[in-house]
């Protein structure tokens, strides 16, 4: 082979090598033009332009070759790039206490469609799960979008690899439960293209969150969230989720911080899961839930319309006190950059963000000397945008094999 046909070849696969990091950076938004994709990749222009080009033929992004110049700018303006509008999705879906959902969620994390919520979960892991795939595949056929795959999140912690639900109490569901082979075949039986994944809710709230959201641009991205019940956590590491030796890492909800509260489910007391959660504010507040709403929506409107009752805001600052103290123990222990809040405790955090971060910088060392931010949450159902997650990133990782 001469040496101008092994140059041609080495810059093919160099660019083909590109798109999956190019990809990447479009998805996420850190490459919003041609000229940011070259310099954050380290190509040549004409490389950047030919990666474009390919990802644009896949059907992945779109590429504007004449954008309009800034007012006052100089020269020629670069191209701009964005995820296609009517390119592939995948179906997403989350189950939790209060229900299920279903959707299709595009690239860039944008949700092209969902399904109502069922407001009932049943015992059954495999007919709860082939009622949310269902709806997901109704959401596909009204589209007629193309799917690449499907993710699905539950409030259990999930043990790799067997992809089993070790705890699911909140669902009924049996311990072990293997959600992800039936997920799986729930999918193929509905006809739905690519592979299925499955994931705990709150680890994909924080992937999706440093994606797309208040997470983006953290190294070491801690995350803490209560739904509809009980309390999770997190942690991304350069852009990974830290899932520990069997996908078990950062059960968070399981730390003490009231030895004479609450009785847990885990068999201890006083667990962040039991003494920061919906049920537990409500409670502390003197206030019976109903069983017309989630208690993650009761609770956020009683936070947010009653606040000045004594009793409410009373309860508001002793979960933020426990909160607090749980956080404090983790910022010891892991030294995040960033701490985002989920559910209730970004609600929480807003009612009285002093109180929080007060009580975070007294208890934890790096909290006192190097006022590690905390922010809440901004994506609108980031678990099901997590969930979407899982299922691009064959795509993010190689975007030819999967479509091509």
């Amino acid at each position: 082979m001469n040496g101008k046909a092994t140059t041609t070849r080495t810059k093919l696969e160099r660019g083909r090598s590109a798109l999956g990091p190019a990809l990447e950076l479009v998805h996420t938004g850190r490459a919003p033009t041609r000229a940011v994709l070259t310099s954050e990749l380290g190509v040549t222009r004409a490389t950047a332009g030919a990666v474009a080009a390919e990802l644009e033929a896949l059907g992945l992004i779109r590429v504007d070759s004449s954008p309009g110049s800034a007012a006052g700018s100089q020269g020629r303006p670069s191209h701009r790039l964005a995820v296609l509008e009517t390119g592939p999705v995948v179906l997403a879906a989350q189950v939790h206490a209060d229900g299920f959902r279903a959707a299709l969620v595009g690239l860039g994390g944008r949700i092209v469609a969902t399904a109502p919520g069922c407001v009932t979960v049943m015992a059954d892991p495999a007919q709860v799960l082939g009622e949310v795939v269902a709806a997901g595949a109704g959401l596909l056929r009204e589209s007629g979008l193309r799917c690449v795959g499907a993710g699905l999140a539950v409030p259990s912690a999930v043990a790799e690899p067997e992809g089993t639900a070790l705890n699911p109490l909140h669902l009924a569901w049996p311990a072990g439960s293997p959600v992800r082979d039936i997920f799986a075949a729930c999918v193929r039986d509905a006809g739905i293209a690519g592979p299925a994944f499955t994931g705990n809710d709150v680890n994909l709230t924080a992937l999706a969150e440093h994606r797309h959201g208040a997470g983006r641009g953290a190294q070491h991205l801690l995350c803490v969230a209560t739904g509809h019940r009980g309390v999770g956590g997190a942690l991304v590491l350069d852009g990974r989720l830290h899932s520990g030796s069997s996908g078990l890492a950062l059960e968070v909800g399981h730390l003490t911080v009231n030895p004479e509260g609450r009785p847990c489910h885990c068999g201890g007391r006083g667990c962040l899961d039991v003494e920061t959660d919906p049920l537990a504010f409500l409670t502390t507040a003197r206030r019976d839930p109903g069983p017309e709403e989630s208690l993650l929506k009761q609770a956020g409107d009683l936070l947010r319309t009653e606040y000045e009752d004594a009793d409410v805001r009373h309860a508001a600052e002793e979960l933020i006190d426990r909160l607090g103290l749980g956080l404090a123990g983790l910022v010891n222990i892991l030294n995040p950059d960033r701490i985002i809040l989920g559910g209730l405790h970004r609600e929480l955090l807003e009612a009285d963000p002093e109180r929080l971060r007060a009580v975070v910088a007294d208890r934890s060392l790096w909290g006192r000397s190097g006022s590690v931010p905390i922010l809440p949450c901004t994506l609108t159902h980031n678990s099901l945008v997590g969930a979407a997650e899982l299922a691009w990133q064959p795509v993010l990782d190689d975007p030819l094999a999967v479509l091509a």
